[in-house]
């Protein structure tokens, strides 16, 4: 999957997950102008060159067949750039919304001893807050390298989101996704296997400054904080007002 941008679960955000204090997986930019500057409607996504079917219902954590369903396709047919593609299940009109503490997913037991590493080994800047961001920052020095928190499918690695800058996507088992953003140096490609560990990229410098890594994961499309999913022992969150942005 080629230069595919991977953003933000849409259904997160129409379900009222706004306000958010980080910056969200958005809807990509496309190197193609006359493309990028058509409208997408909420729910949809806008096929950018080199995107494929697959790879963008995994990128929005959506089975393909459903995907094909939404969209009325015969299987898995060609698509081209500037085609619109429902990404969200279509809404009913008289259906409550659910609450935003309903899209964060609860880990289960099991998950949490599926042997997740930290992906650096700094100090948790920002903590993961339901409703209100979608990850953590974890501090860092420029140049640090950043780890595979478990063996996974590198789904994408570029710079295509101008907020989230240098941006690595793994795809691991049991339906969870992890996104390591704010980057320097990447050293992975895309469709790359990579091992629990493996320095996939180097801790970059944002605009403001500092030097921090952005953590984030989803199960099946849905949030998760990330420190449910790390070794509690490793642990080093800063006092409460001491987070900076």
């Amino acid at each position: 999957m080629t230069r595919l941008t991977f953003m933000v679960f849409l259904s997160v955000v129409l379900m009222g997950a706004s306000g958010c204090t980080s910056p969200s997986w958005t809807r990509p930019q496309s190197d193609n102008t006359s493309v990028s500057r058509m409208t997408v409607p909420p729910g949809y996504y806008r096929v950018n060159p080199g995107d494929s079917l697959d790879g963008i219902a995994t990128a929005f954590g959506r089975r393909l067949q459903d995907v094909v369903r939404w969209n009325g396709l015969a299987g898995s047919e060609a698509i081209v750039p500037g085609q619109l593609l429902r990404v969200a299940p279509p809404v009913i009109a008289d259906r409550q919304p659910p609450a935003v503490h309903d899209v964060v997913l609860e880990v289960p037991e099991t998950l949490k001893a599926s042997g997740f590493i930290w992906p650096v080994q700094g100090r948790v800047i920002e903590p993961f807050v339901a409703g209100k961001s979608h990850g953590v920052l974890i501090g860092g020095a420029p140049g640090e390298p950043v780890k595979a928190a478990a063996a996974g499918r590198v789904v994408y690695a570029g710079t295509a989101i101008a907020a989230y800058g240098p941006l690595v996507i793994i795809k691991h088992r049991y339906g969870l996704v992890t996104a390591y953003a704010q980057n320097g140096r990447l050293l992975v490609k895309d469709n790359e296997a990579v091992t629990q560990g493996q320095v996939i990229a180097e801790v970059g410098v944002k605009e403001d400054g500092h030097s921090v890594l952005q953590f984030e994961v989803r199960r099946n499309g849905r949030q998760v904080d990330p420190l449910s999913l790390l070794p509690a022992q490793s642990r080093r969150e800063i006092p409460k007002g001491g987070a900076h942005r």
